[in-house]
């Protein structure tokens, strides 16, 4: 399927309605994904991107209805990761000559994963391509956003910026635009693809956003290479970027725990309650681990101020489902956050103080020791972890 996006400059990606996991099984995709590949049609002929290998042949047929092959003057590959570069071994036994415009680190990813010697031309930010009829690309390194190897290419005279992985969503959606879809599922899927993926390099992307806007592009559109491009005001994105990049946070404490004989669930709803007793201005966030996905979870971390993680003692230690997440929270590498720890025993009682330790270890500022009780909670423990909460409210 093609689809026109702006003058001489159309859509040849795919839309994975099915897409349920990415990354492996790492990151959930509710939405499904797409795609995006984006074929430009000027004095020379220039395809931006591919799609995943399991529509290699489909999207190269697609790519033949809307353009003799032979006529394509170059390949620009933003990132080489495989959901992006996937159909370029199937499109080159066709076009074996083509120049395929990358940055140097683009060219040891693809060469590591195809092993095949292309004619790599090695790009830069500021180096151009001349595409003819007034026109050009510019290129950006985009380095660590979130491969060493990404770029950015800006279309001029269109004034169309093609992203790649940067302000893109896993949203499957055949209306193209932000516009035209949901706007709360469109930010909430922005929002959880930059917590899931883009948190450890907020720092960098600190600066590689001041140095494209000091660059002055006349951004009208952002295309892409996964969800809707940005045409309605785009500049959106960036601006949402720019906070998020700024160890964002709400007035949100998040409760994330897992349970054995639900005597942890039980102090994870009263501390919840004391919470909101203490602040009923500040949102209060229950998930039980073992029955939420973690990429949500991980959302709402993101937008905390404060975690508040429990989990029984098992093996003087804690539920692998908890220390896993805490292993996953360790390498998004959240910043200004607070966190405080509970949970049930029956033998020794270690659980908080192994989760005040990994929560220090993954970066965030623990309130205390923690609360741990003995047994399953009754009235008297859970009044003490309505008061843990109320504590939790105020630290």
């Amino acid at each position: 399927m093609t689809k026109k996006i702006k003058n001489n400059v159309y859509w040849v990606g795919k839309i994975d309605w099915d897409l349920r996991k990415f990354h492996g099984d790492d990151y959930s995709t509710h939405k499904g994904s797409t795609y995006n590949a984006y074929l430009i049609k000027e004095k020379k002929t220039v395809l931006i991107d591919t799609v995943w290998e399991p529509f290699a042949e489909e999207f190269v047929e697609n790519l033949q209805k809307a353009v003799d092959l032979n006529s394509i003057d170059a390949i620009v590959i933003n990132h080489g990761e495989v959901d992006h570069s996937g159909a370029l071994p199937e499109l080159m036994k066709h076009i074996p000559d083509t120049p395929i415009y990358c940055t140097a680190h683009a060219v040891k990813s693809l060469k590591g994963q195809y092993h095949q010697n292309w004619d790599f031309r090695v790009v830069d930010t500021g180096d151009t391509l001349d595409i003819g009829n007034g026109k050009s690309l510019t290129f950006v390194k985009m380095a660590m956003l979130h491969w060493p190897d990404s770029m950015a290419a800006f279309l001029s005279g269109d004034n169309i910026l093609f992203s790649n992985d940067a302000f893109g969503q896993h949203y499957a959606t055949d209306k193209l635009y932000n516009d035209l879809v949901d706007p709360c599922e469109l930010f909430t899927e922005a929002v959880k693809y930059y917590a899931n993926i883009l948190t450890p390099f907020s720092k960098i992307l600190q600066r590689k956003l001041e140095e494209v806007l000091a660059l002055k592009l006349p951004i009208e559109m952002i295309a892409t290479s996964h969800g809707v491009i940005w045409r309605d005001n785009p500049l959106q994105i960036v601006e949402k970027y720019a906070e998020w990049a700024n160890d964002y946070q709400e007035n949100q404490i998040t409760v994330i725990y897992d349970t054995m004989w639900n005597g942890t669930k039980t102090l994870a709803e009263k501390i919840a309650e004391g919470i909101c007793l203490a602040d009923p201005g500040v949102t209060v966030k229950v998930f039980h681990l073992a029955h939420t996905d973690p990429n949500d979870v991980i959302t709402e971390v993101f937008k905390s101020r404060t975690v508040v993680v429990g989990s029984p003692t098992i093996a003087n230690s804690v539920l692998h489902s908890v220390a896993g997440f805490l292993h996953m929270m360790k390498g998004l590498k959240f910043k200004n956050k607070k966190a405080a720890t509970f949970g049930c025993y029956g033998w020794s009682g270690e659980s908080p103080k192994v989760l005040k330790d990994l929560m220090e270890d993954a970066g965030f500022r623990c309130m205390d020791a923690g609360l741990k009780n003995l047994w399953n909670p009754d009235e008297k423990a859970k009044e003490a972890a309505l008061d843990y909460g109320k504590a939790i409210a105020g630290f």
